[in-house]
């Protein structure tokens, strides 16, 4: 029997680490890219011991997913560790790689505005990545038939918050790069969606400035009265990565409860009926 294989590029917390442990539930091994320092890793090593409980293999790597030599290093030593099975592919590719540079585009004081670095490692981290795994696994022939392809967005690619210029164009990116991968890989049945997640707790949002504004605000116009969790999102991939979702692709699919078709007046939204 053909094992299942998921690769995650940011598996290590937030989304990436919730659809890690899903997906081992639901039958795939995961290959886990991910970036962290030694005091991060016992968090690691939890989500890889949740993997393994699970009956499945979690073979991670911690390094710069946006790397170039390092990424052709770890592509190729998948090539190789696949060459002595049964020949089995990647079924699930997710990107949820949430590092870039959070500060204004206009500034008196250019050390205050983005640079045209941090921009660039901003797009190529948080968007392009993406697209140069992608090519990476059909180029040794490592993308299943059929397979699924995920880009972790977020609703700042289409509103604006403050300091998160570079990382909503990213997003915007991100979405941008789905629909032409969908397209082009149509002819192998390989599916290609954005995740728009409702605000979620993650790491990754602690990072943002005001983010206990976002938190609050988010809480209160949720039609479910909560945040959004990781673990909804993860499920919703997982859902999505069964035969019958083979015809959705190309798609900004929201999982938020709704938070997003509500335009936000200050008072709580959700309310007991009557």
């Amino acid at each position: 029997m053909v094992q299942k294989w998921a690769l995650i590029l940011g598996a290590s917390s937030g989304f990436g680490g919730a659809c890690a442990i899903d997906l081992a539930k639901a039958g795939y091994n995961i290959l886990g890219i991910h970036l962290d320092r030694q005091v991060n890793m016992p968090k690691v090593n939890t989500i890889i011991k949740k993997i393994q409980n699970s009956g499945r293999k979690a073979v991670f790597y911690n390094i710069n997913a946006a790397d170039a030599i390092k990424r052709n290093d770890i592509l190729d030593e998948i090539k190789e560790r696949f060459a002595t099975k049964e020949h089995p592919h990647v079924n699930v590719l997710i990107h949820s790689l949430a590092f870039g540079t959070l500060k204004p585009y206009i500034s008196k004081n250019p050390n205050d505005s983005i640079t045209q670095a941090q921009m660039q490692m901003t797009l190529d981290v948080m968007a392009h990545s993406l697209v140069y795994w992608t090519q990476g696994l059909i180029q040794r022939d490592l993308l299943a038939e059929k397979a699924r392809i995920f880009g972790l967005t977020s609703a700042g690619s289409q509103t604006v918050i403050p300091n998160y210029g570079a990382v909503s164009a990213a997003k915007a990116a991100l979405e941008s790069h789905i629909r032409q991968l969908a397209v082009e890989l149509g002819s192998m049945g390989v599916t290609a969606n954005a995740i728009m997640a409702g605000v979620t707790d993650t790491p990754a949002l602690r990072k943002i400035p005001g983010n206990e504004a976002m938190l609050e605000s988010a809480r209160l116009k949720n039609p479910g009265a909560r945040l959004t969790t990781a673990e909804d999102v993860a499920k919703a991939i997982v859902l999505l990565c069964q035969e019958g979702a083979d015809w959705i692709t190309g798609n900004v699919i929201g999982v938020d409860g709704g938070e997003y078709i509500v335009n936000y007046t200050g008072e709580k939204i959700s309310k007991p009926i009557k």
